[in-house]
């Protein structure tokens, strides 16, 4: 599940024209950056949502081959983080899947993180099992961290006046179980993390590399220059 339907309100002026998974980081938008991760890691099947400006992604989602595609059509109504996932369920199947946000970027370590992720997923402990980010070291993101996490990898949200050692990094690997009761309509996928961490079901994995948060204009340059220097 690619999530690709957000209004990228702090990526303005740029995505008044242009919808933000189709904004360019060294030549290639976000969500292609993102689909071709999970192409090599073997996902044969996406499906991508869509809100804002859904045309234009659907039209540039035509020119893919692998994965296949499949549009999650939210226009009549933005759904969020959950809801858009709880949408799309009937398509995504019974087996945990793998959830990406479009505007997701990394630079891998060793080992591609999404093999790491589906490797290191269990669910007979686990509902979700979350890609983080440390705080410290990674480009663009200036935030207070999402979680802290245990010895054996369960994660406790940041209190409100704390720092935390670690930012979600906008992939994770999904247990359908997860959306048990969640209500249809406008949610939050916080909210089911919340819940998951309660019953001891939300786990964390370190992302191995280099993550880049590229939530603004400025953050574009930021991320280029990062992705410059690895390459040099």
């Amino acid at each position: 599940m690619v999530l690709a339907a957000g209004l990228g309100t702090r990526m303005r002026p740029i995505t008044d024209s242009t919808p933000k998974p189709l904004v360019k980081i060294s030549g290639k938008p976000l969500i292609d950056h993102v689909l071709d991760r999970l192409a090599e890691a073997g996902v044969e099947r996406a499906v991508v949502n869509v809100h804002h400006m859904a045309d234009q992604i659907r039209q540039h989602l035509l020119q893919r081959r692998q994965p296949e595609i499949v549009i999650s059509d939210e226009r009549g109504e933005l759904l969020g983080t959950g809801g858009g996932v709880k949408k799309a369920l009937p398509e995504l199947g019974n087996a945990p899947f793998f959830h990406v946000n479009s505007d997701t970027i990394w630079m891998e370590g060793v080992k591609p993180n999404l093999a790491r992720l589906a490797q290191a997923f269990d669910p007979a402990i686990m509902d979700a099992l979350l890609l983080l980010a440390p705080v410290a070291g990674s480009i663009g993101y200036s935030g207070r961290g999402d979680f802290a996490m245990a010895p054996d990898k369960r994660l406790r949200r940041r209190a409100e006046h704390e720092i935390a050692p670690f930012v979600y990094a906008g992939a994770a690997v999904l247990a359908p179980a997860l959306f048990n009761g969640a209500p249809d309509g406008k949610l939050s996928l916080t909210t089911l993390f919340e819940r998951a961490a309660q019953a001891q079901r939300l786990h964390g994995l370190r992302l191995e590399g280099l993550w880049m948060h590229v939530g603004t204009p400025e953050a574009i340059a930021e991320a280029e220059a990062a992705i410059r220097t690895s390459a040099g």
